[in-house]
């Protein structure tokens, strides 16, 4: 008998030349760096895979996890996709400064060129200081010519929208929409399993040896959308003790769930593993006799076998709530 409770793991912290401090502050991440820049809440991307920290599991690996309970971790639709690749990976991102403005492939040119997955993505704002903005897609239809001359002069960011931002903005970044977080912002990035960035412009800054960081302006192309974007944000009501989807796409499905009173949620229907990530507020969950404490900032896989969940919370409390389409 295969035992399937909530699965907690270690966060991968990692440094970044644009980190700060804020994961430390909001999320209480262990880190005393001041350049903490991402926390890889949950990864199956190779080199940085998580490893569990809780129950029975304790001291495995995310893959290792998968190859013990196959399609009853993951879903049958999953595994049989995917194997033992987790598909999805999970950060928190605190931006001290503008991080480059960049692009994604999708899965067919990363496959081509990298054997990789594309990147696909969706930000949800938990933390921006005042003026606190992201940078995404064009503001009006763009040709190759414009935008080469645009980034040879300097002048890329006035093609650009600059969206001022605040906690709960919803974003959704397919692959080949331009786009930037900007100074001051705090944000959950839910994603494709990919590490895949084409950097088209990084301000002229330098590393620690007084070097520019290499930019990918021919790979970037023919990877980029040109096309005008309207309005970038995702609506949304954001409703007490229901839950709202902000994003589906082929990739995932994303949920909020604000609630301050009992939830109960049935994933008969969905041949996913779930993942929460809980932006505010702790809670309990409670399924197949078992109760698994959830802190702010904490992340948790619910396998897939698991159909009926209670979530009890101390107080209000935010989370979202993914699984695969």
């Amino acid at each position: 008998m295969k035992t399937l409770y909530p699965v907690k793991f270690t966060p991968i912290l990692k440094d970044k030349i644009w980190g700060g401090s804020k994961l430390q502050s909001i999320f209480n991440k262990e880190s005393n760096t001041g350049k903490l820049g991402e926390s890889w809440e949950l990864s199956g991307y190779n080199g940085d895979v998580s490893i569990v920290t809780n129950g029975e599991y304790t001291g495995k690996s995310l893959t290792e996890l998968i190859d013990i309970l196959n399609e009853d971790l993951v879903g049958e639709h999953v595994f049989e996709q995917f194997g033992n690749t987790f598909p999805l990976l999970f950060k928190l991102i605190d931006a001290n400064d503008y991080l480059s403005i960049q692009v994604h492939p999708d899965d067919e040119v990363a496959l081509e060129r990298h054997n990789s997955f594309g990147k696909t993505e969706m930000w949800y704002v938990i933390d921006a200081d005042e003026g606190g903005e992201l940078i995404i897609g064009f503001k009006k239809d763009c040709t190759k010519e414009e935008y080469l001359k645009a980034l040879e002069s300097g002048e890329l960011e006035n093609l650009l929208h600059r969206v001022k931002v605040g906690k709960g903005d919803v974003f959704f970044i397919p692959a080949g929409l331009v786009h930037a977080i900007g100074k001051g912002v705090v944000l959950a990035e839910i994603q494709q399993t990919s590490d895949l960035t084409y950097r088209i412009y990084d301000y002229k800054r330098v590393d620690e040896s007084g070097k520019e960081r290499q930019l990918h302006t021919e790979e970037a192309l023919d990877v980029i959308d040109f096309s005008a974007i309207s309005d970038p944000k995702t609506v949304y009501s954001s409703s007490i003790n229901e839950v709202e989807t902000l994003v589906s796409c082929e990739y995932f499905t994303t949920n909020i769930v604000r609630f301050n009173e009992q939830i109960v949620r049935n994933y008969g229907q969905v041949d996913s593993f779930v993942v929460y990530m809980c932006m505010e507020g702790e809670f309990d969950i409670m399924c197949d006799g078992t109760n698994t404490k959830v802190l702010k900032g904490e992340t948790v896989l619910i396998p897939a076998k698991i159909e009926n969940v209670e979530l009890l919370p101390h107080e209000s409390t935010t989370l979202l709530e993914v699984y695969v389409s």
